[in-house]
């Protein structure tokens, strides 16, 4: 057995993302089949677009994975400005200040994959 699911299946527009500025469009992938202790979506932002910076620590401890597909951006971690672009990625381990921004023309399009740090 298999499951098939497509970038069209379960999205949703999400505004301010951690009091970020814009709309970023989600598509879950196998929210619901995955018995995986992550979670896995691929985002879309237009220009100008961002996902503000914010931490996961304490209950809500996070350990994040990017993967830029397309575009271009910055992703600050603990104040530093990163260049992002298309295939680069990031993880941001909990507890570490985090957000990106669309500072591109197009789309800024990646795979955000997350879940609690085994202890």
């Amino acid at each position: 057995m298999y499951v098939k699911q497509n970038e069209m299946s379960d999205v949703h527009e999400t505004p301010n993302i951690h009091e970020g500025e814009g709309v970023i469009l989600r598509r879950s992938m196998f929210r619901e089949q995955s018995k995986l202790p992550i979670r896995m979506e691929v985002w879309e932002l237009e220009p100008g677009v961002t996902e503000g910076d914010h931490t996961h620590e304490g209950k809500d401890e996070l350990e994040e994975i990017y993967y830029f597909l397309e575009g271009e951006g910055v992703m600050s971690v603990e104040g530093e400005d990163v260049p992002i672009a298309a295939g680069d990625s990031i993880m941001v381990p909990p507890g570490i200040d985090h957000g990106f921004r669309n500072t591109g023309d197009g789309l800024l399009k990646l795979v955000i994959i997350w879940g609690r740090p085994a202890a």
